[in-house]
Order: C-alpha cells, then structure tokens, then sequence
C-alpha cells in the first residue's frame, strides 16, 4: 500500500466534512422541511478499491425541543486495526433556529488529537481548543461545523433551496466551501433502486472534490459519497442498511 493506515483513516475521517487538510424544484417545500427526520445509516468505507471498515451516521433528538445529536463514527476493519483500534467520531449539536441549522457544540476526536468547540451565538465566536491549543473564531450567520453541515443539505434539498456556498469551521479555522447540484442519479443499492440527487462541495482553490448522493425517497438521507483529487477517486462510502 502507498499510504499507511494511519494515513488512510485520517483522510477518511475528513471525508464527509470534505475536509482538504493533506494528513429546479429538488424536494418539499413546507414547514415539516424545516423538522430533521432522525435515523440511523450504515456504511461500507473504501480507501480507493480497498474497504477500510464501516461507517455510521445517526441523527437523534436531543432533551430540549428543536434539539439533535448528528454522530459519525469510522470502525477500522483488517490492518487498518494496527492503528485504529478504537472507532473514530465527530459528533454535533445542534438547534433548529428559524429553519436553519445552527450548531451548538461540537466535538471530533480521530484517535491522535480532539477538536472540542462551543458555539456561542449571542456573542457570534466559536471557542473551543484544536489539538491541544486554544481556539477563538468570529461567527456568522449560517456557518457550520464539519457535521451539521450535512444536516443543512439535506434541510436544503427538501425545501429545493441549495446554497451556493457556506462558511465551515474546520478544527481551527473557518473556510468557504462552494456547493453545486449536479443532478439526479439513479443508484442500485442494498435498499433498492433510488433516485437521488447529486451535490459536490469544493473548497475554494482546492482540487478535492466530496460529492453526495442524497436519496428524497429516504428523507434525503445520504447513500454514497465520493472525495476525488484531479479526478482520481480516493475515499468513499456506500450505504448498507437504514433505519428511521
């Protein structure tokens, strides 16, 4: 193998976040778009051809109303055990705050190093800490973390109002990520034949390229992705099972 497991299962871990660090009418438009469906994916991860492990996603309500919790967690499969032999996580809380998604804290631990970061948006600044050093970002409206992000696309799609860009706090810095729809596909899967559609984030100046896969049928529930550089696929992951 040219990357070492370790190299391999950090990459992934950016991958839904489309993290680029080197280690039409689309939906339904009315007010139950703006309520996040809980559910529970599974995943099989891919480091080009080669599966890596499994991936989660589970979005759940949290204590207070108009509250959630948005998990990820990577299980290292093989030799990718040697180094991973704990689960890898990033997890969100969020709020609902007029039909937007704003995150509320945040954290990612990738095995090496934590990312802890507490949204204060009376005072619009994220603090928190990055590997160990202190973290203090100014916020605007509309910006997100590296996981409620994905809750705000597929709140996005429903309502058939895609952005097209976002401000993303990633560990320590907040970057412009630019999104497009590219269409609808259609996708054989274990759940079935779906007809999804089809959106990739790029950062501004970057070669990477994280495209998704959202099925409407499933609640806009993501069952593939895809991170390429120049063209090349790298990592992705495919949907094995759901529950809601």
């Amino acid at each position: 193998m040219s990357k070492t497991p370790c190299a391999v299962l950090l990459a992934l871990y950016c991958l839904l976040a489309g993290a680029t660090g080197e280690v039409g009418a689309t939906g339904e438009v009315g007010a139950e778009a703006a309520a996040p469906a809980p559910f529970s994916a599974h995943y099989d991860a891919y480091w080009k051809s080669i599966a890596v492990g499994t991936s989660d996603l589970q979005l759940e309500r949290d204590a207070a109303p108009d509250h959630y919790i948005y998990t990820w967690t990577i299980t290292a499969h093989g030799i990718f055990r040697i180094v991973y032999r704990n689960p890898v996580t990033q997890k969100s809380w969020l709020q609902m705050q007029d039909d937007v998604v704003r995150p509320v804290k945040y954290h990612g631990d990738d095995g090496s190093a934590a990312v802890d970061l507490d949204f204060d948006w009376e005072q619009h600044h994220a603090r928190g800490t990055s590997a160990g050093k202190a973290v203090d970002l100014p916020l605007q409206n509309g910006t997100q973390d590296v996981m409620s992000i994905q809750v705000e696309i597929m709140l996005a799609l429903r309502a058939g109002n895609l952005p097209h860009s976002f401000q993303i706090i990633d560990n320590d810095e907040v970057k412009q990520f630019n999104y497009t729809e590219e269409g609808r596909a259609q996708l054989r899967t274990p759940l079935g034949d779906l007809q999804t559609i089809v959106v990739a984030s790029q950062r501004t100046g970057n070669n990477r390229i994280l495209r998704m896969w959202f099925a409407p049928a499933l609640g806009f529930v993501p069952v593939q992705a895809e991170r390429t550089r120049d063209g090349k696929l790298e990592f992705a992951m495919r949907i094995k099972s759901l529950r809601r």
